[in-house]
């Protein structure tokens, strides 16, 4: 949970993989949202989240945030704020900018608040949390005093608890041409609300000025059954040959997704 390891060259150590070499371990040791989603930028930086550890809380700097630090481990900084819990995070083929999943908190209720899609404009911005949710909702315990213009609003609401996780730009080539640049997103579906909700991968059409979300519909489901689900998809990822795989944690599966046309 506290530490960033790396192996080199790991396919000539496939049977050996406690060689590891430890690049950074002054993370926080807290397993509540303590899970990292590790990407290479493309400024040659390793990003990361430290999640918040909790539901919702004040707690020390680092927890809520998105991390980058050089690919030795040194010189972490924070880049952004107010992020309760991200695990899927990619940079827009076109302008560079960050864009990021985030999980809204629990306990408001079943449509309250909403789970987020947000893009980073320039580094040091705070996204909200613990005070403001969903960009214009206070905190009931946290948001007293506190102002929505104080904060940067996200790019797209989605449904409250539906958990989106994995995010990705569309990069591959072999879909039709409206595909690229597309955002892809896997909600992971939600766990405390009467009617579920989430368990599918939506994929959203980006602004002509690539700012903002202009439509988004669901690119893959079936997952949920009714209020039955036997699936739960975690992560999206481009491939070589233009086709998406998707990961799914419930099943224990990958699924490749391909064009035919």
């Amino acid at each position: 949970i506290n530490r960033i390891s790396k192996i080199r060259d790991i396919n000539s150590k496939l049977n050996t993989l406690n060689q590891t070499e430890t690049l950074n371990d002054s993370l926080p040791n807290r397993r509540h949202h303590g899970f990292k989603f590790l990407q290479v930028g493309p400024d040659g930086k390793m990003y990361l989240p430290v999640g918040a550890p909790c539901n919702v809380c004040e707690e020390e700097e680092i927890f809520a945030t998105l991390l980058n630090m050089d690919l030795d481990g040194s010189n972490l900084e924070i880049i952004a704020k107010g992020i309760r819990n991200t695990v899927g995070f990619d940079w827009h083929p076109v302008t560079g900018e960050i864009w990021f999943t985030d999980n809204g908190r629990d306990m408001m209720g079943d449509d309250l608040p909403a789970c987020e899609i947000n893009r980073i404009s320039k580094f040091g911005q705070h996204f909200g949390f613990p005070y403001i949710h969903q960009g214009d909702l206070p905190d009931p315990n946290f948001g007293r005093g506190k102002h929505s213009d104080d904060f940067v609003p996200p790019v797209l609401k989605l449904g409250a608890h539906v958990a989106p996780l994995g995010m990705v730009f569309y990069r591959g080539g072999s879909f039709p041409e409206s595909f690229n640049n597309t955002l892809f997103w896997a909600e992971h579906g939600s766990w405390n609300r009467r009617a579920k909700s989430g368990y599918r991968v939506m994929m959203g059409h980006i602004s002509d000025d690539n700012s903002t979300i202009t439509e988004n519909a669901p690119f893959v489901n079936g997952w949920l059954q009714g209020q039955n689900n036997w699936g739960r998809p975690v992560d999206v990822l481009n491939m070589p040959d233009g086709s998406i795989l998707i990961s799914d944690d419930m099943a224990n599966v990958i699924y490749r997704v391909t064009y035919d046309g």
